[in-house]
């Protein structure tokens, strides 16, 4: 990759639904290089797919929690959880837990509900939860 990628990537970042013409004006480059690097950075992998940013209270998941999971020794977590709409992003970690986990709820008596079937259902030893109070900066 080089500045041009880098360039194109920032752009991308910003909106992913621009135009290549519109990419092409704020980076300079000429629209056919434009849609050549991203095919390429495409079929690299460097772009895994193209999303969107919602507004977390106009969806129901105004209510944000960082769980920090301790698990049983040899435990896995569920695969089928893992998929769960709630759960936005997990991270294997090092020190005295295992996992975080980023989540979404409506309210907190939603996360309620879900945080009590899922320590039941799986090999949680503990847990540490943080409940997000100010969304500052949040990129996807």
């Amino acid at each position: 990759m080089d500045k041009k990628d880098y360039s194109i990537l920032e752009q991308l970042r910003e909106n992913s639904r621009s135009s290549i013409r519109y990419i092409a004006k704020k980076t300079g480059i000429r629209p056919s290089t434009v849609h050549q690097r991203i095919t390429k950075l495409k079929k690299e992998g460097v772009i895994d797919k193209f999303t969107l940013k919602l507004n977390n209270n106009k969806v129901g998941e105004g209510f944000i929690i960082f769980v920090f999971i301790k698990t049983k020794p040899s435990a896995q977590i569920d695969s089928k959880v893992l998929k769960d709409i709630h759960i936005k992003e997990v991270f294997g970690i090092t020190g005295e837990y295992d996992l975080l986990i980023k989540m979404k709820f409506k309210d907190v008596i939603e996360f309620n509900d879900f945080i009590i079937k899922f320590r039941k259902e799986q090999q949680v030893e503990t847990t540490h939860t943080m409940v997000v109070t100010a969304n500052i900066k949040e990129e996807m």
